[in-house]
């Protein structure tokens, strides 16, 4: 009997959330996070985190399990659910065929849901990412400290120095992986594209991925309506809060820096918040740009949910059919 991890995907704003809950539910298993930024406890409100009620109903892992000031990577992301994995699949096999808490298959056997719309951290775990090394906290600061002082325009030289290769291909509007690229150089003395194999790793369970997708003229009235509610829900005190803390690299991301900008004055809120809906919405077609290279997704509309439940059943009494 083969393990199974279910794969709950799709873009920002196009409703994994409550499908999660009623497919985790309908089939007794757990969920697994795979959204970056939920894993921070300080702000559940900007990473629209599943609330306590939510939690009650299905027991959830790594959500808010970090503080903002952690340090965390895909690659320990991939370590640690691929630990997780093994226990709960060991659990699940385990349990005998009568038990009525659990539904057997001919095929497979389910162990958790993985939901989010973190592309690097699900294909993490679903493909395993390149081996690169966790930098040491004295490069990490030395690095920093020169973006502090300097900006990005000497480590992008540094760069096209130390790998002129992965420098044609990085983002170089992006401070983050220019420094990370950086940082690995520096400590390993190799270039970091001698890193990125690209190879698919084996994992011990099958997988299963459904992607949600909606027009885009939808996703876009249901992004900017939730950036609404989550503003009337309190998260411009939340994002005030961590202000405080704007340089760690976990507010680096659409919303967060938005705001920023309105407590620097910047921007009129107004502003901030037609901002955070314009690059919400830039990012989800940047998320599905990336879900659609990925041939082996199933694709439904998140009202398909019945469509959804028989597809993973059938997949769980007959393998890959």
């Amino acid at each position: 009997m083969k393990s199974v991890l279910i794969v709950l995907l799709g873009p920002t704003g196009v409703g994994k959330t409550e499908l999660s809950l009623r497919v985790a539910e309908h089939f007794r298993i757990p969920i697994i996070n795979a959204d970056s930024r939920q894993l921070f406890c300080e702000i559940p409100i900007g990473t629209a985190a599943p609330t306590v009620e939510q939690q009650a109903r299905v027991k959830h892992y790594f959500v808010g399990t970090h503080r903002l000031t952690d340090y965390y990577s895909a690659a320990m992301f991939e370590e640690d659910v691929l630990a997780l994995a093994d226990k709960l699949s060991a659990e699940a096999t385990s349990l005998d065929e009568s038990d009525q808490s659990f539904q057997r298959f001919q095929y497979g056997v389910p162990f958790a849901l993985l939901t989010g719309g973190s592309m690097l951290y699900i294909d993490a775990v679903c493909k395993g990412i390149d081996d690169i090394p966790t930098v040491r906290d004295d490069i990490r600061n030395a690095v920093k400290l020169r973006y502090e002082r300097e900006g990005l325009a000497p480590l992008l030289e540094q760069l096209k120095a130390l790998d002129p290769e992965h420098y044609e291909m990085v983002d170089r509007q992006n401070p983050r992986r220019v420094i990370h690229a950086v940082e690995i150089c520096l400590q390993t003395g190799r270039t970091y594209t001698s890193f990125r194999v690209g190879k698919k790793k084996n994992r011990p369970f099958d997988i299963l991925k459904i992607g949600l997708q909606r027009n885009r003229e939808e996703l876009y009235d249901r992004i900017n309506r939730r950036v609404d509610n989550m503003m009337a829900n309190g998260w411009l005190d939340e994002a005030h809060r961590v202000y405080p803390m704007r340089q760690l690299n976990a507010l680096n991301t659409v919303g967060y820096k938005e705001l920023f900008s309105y407590f620097d004055g910047t921007w009129t809120l107004d502003e901030a918040v037609e901002r955070i809906k314009g690059n919400t919405r830039r990012y989800m077609r940047k998320q599905m740009t990336w879900f659609k290279r990925d041939s082996d997704i199933r694709w439904y509309h998140p009202q398909q949910e019945t469509e959804i439940i028989d597809d993973i059943a059938r997949y769980l009494d007959n393998g890959k059919d």
